[in-house]
């Protein structure tokens, strides 16, 4: 337990953290990689350079200190970080590491500000926030080892079938090599994907949801694959996997992870909205309720820019001819002539209030949504107009957690 001391002082340094957290966090990094380079091994090189993992930690230092007198408050957001965490196999050791580069950034950006007194007292939370994410992970890690089908580390898993399902998304159809059974998982998790690309001096994980329902004896990854695109570069890994890696080869995979989850003691309606890639999660829980609850009202909505990456779409169409539980509608935002032809949409343009209003037949309902941040957060505004509570709206951040309402955008947001 911390002193009360420290306690009063880890809360003065909460205006100083608003103002100076990400350069703070990402000096850590500089230092952390420079005196550690083995953990890039680890770390999302992109996030990195996208300033999105500086943010996230940024975010949670933050939050650690305004409510370090109830730190229990924040174990929601331990927790996911946790499952990240055990996905990506960061242990025990890690965090003296962590916390000895941590304390050495907020002493280098806030410079004779960060007293003795407050870098001792936050070397002592930081000891108490370590010990609490170290148990937890501790458990997810037995649970993932013990469970039927689990397993430790990383595991040989052979790429089964590579189904193109649109212009830029292609299915990996993912089966253990050593022939045993593969560890279930929650509609909404993902896995870990661990990759040694030639010529890159280091090993890269990216994590992608599960596609298909948990009751499959493979595990299904619906990759996007990452181009140009104004100033961010094209993905390492997602092109890799497009272009590189065929059926038969190996990919090395971690137990499925995340807090992302569809909750099926829930009898109520649930609407699921995505955006671009973001309809993966989206699609195994759509295939969960089907097999598993099959009266139980769903409408699942999908926005894309055309017809031509849309993927998945004949799946949900399937699932819907046969269920008639379900509606399915799609909004493109700017449909090819082929679109307009076949009339395979139901909306141009964006996802608006005065269509969702159409659409949604009650706001006593559980929400779930992906996809991109701007689309997310547009998303997010449109279900408070609606009057969804706060506890009934569910998303997930493909990469580091950040804020909807810090993404705000000034115009609807788009998918690409």
């Amino acid at each position: 337990m911390l002193s009360e001391k420290t306690i009063q002082v880890i809360k003065s340094t909460v205006p100083v953290l608003e103002i100076h957290g990400t350069a703070i966090t990402k000096r850590f990094y500089q230092m952390m990689f420079t005196a550690h380079p083995e953990l890039l091994n680890i770390f999302n090189h992109a996030n990195q350079h996208q300033g999105r993992q500086q943010t996230a930690l940024a975010n949670a230092v933050y939050a650690a200190a305004v409510n370090i007198e109830k730190l229990e408050s924040i174990l929601p957001v331990v927790k996911q970080i946790a499952h990240k965490h055990r996905s990506l196999g960061v242990k025990p050791e890690h965090y003296p590491i962590v916390g000895e580069n941590l304390l050495a950034a907020i002493k280098d950006v806030l410079g004779d500000a960060a007293t003795d007194e407050i870098i001792q007292a936050w070397a002592e939370a930081y000891g108490v926030i370590a010990d609490a994410f170290i148990g937890v992970e501790a458990d997810m890690y037995a649970q993932a080892e013990q469970q039927t089908g689990g397993w430790s580390g990383d595991r040989a898993f052979r790429v089964a079938r590579k189904v193109q399902e649109s212009d830029v998304i292609t299915s990996f159809y993912l089966v253990p090599e050593d022939g045993g059974a593969v560890a279930s998982f929650e509609p909404g998790q993902y896995i870990s994907v661990k990759l040694e690309i030639p010529e890159e001096a280091n090993t890269h994980i990216r994590q992608y949801s599960l596609s298909d329902s948990p009751d499959k004896p493979y595990y299904r990854i619906s990759v996007k694959r990452e181009d140009v695109y104004q100033d961010k570069p094209a993905g390492k890994v997602s092109n890799y996997l497009h272009n590189e890696i065929k059926q038969g080869d190996t990919l090395m995979l971690s137990v499925p992870a995340g807090t992302f989850t569809l909750d099926q003691q829930d009898a109520r309606p649930v609407v699921l909205i995505s955006g671009g890639v973001g309809l993966t999660p989206m699609v195994s829980m759509l295939e969960t309720l089907a097999h598993t609850n099959p009266d139980r009202k769903v409408t699942f909505i999908h926005a894309a820019q055309n017809g031509n990456v849309h993927a998945l779409k004949q799946q949900v169409t399937d699932l819907a001819s046969r269920s008639p539980q379900v509606n399915v509608k799609w909004c493109y935002e700017r449909p090819t002539d082929a679109d307009r032809e076949l009339g395979q949409f139901d909306k141009e343009g964006y996802i608006d209030l005065p269509w969702l209003q159409q659409i949604i037949a009650t706001t006593d309902a559980s929400f779930y949504f992906c996809g991109p941040v701007k689309f997310m957060s547009t998303v997010n505004r449109l279900l408070k107009e609606l009057g969804v509570s706060d506890s009934d709206i569910h998303y997930e951040f493909f990469g580091p957690a950040g804020s909807l309402e810090q993404a705000e955008p000034a115009e609807p947001a788009g998918v690409r």
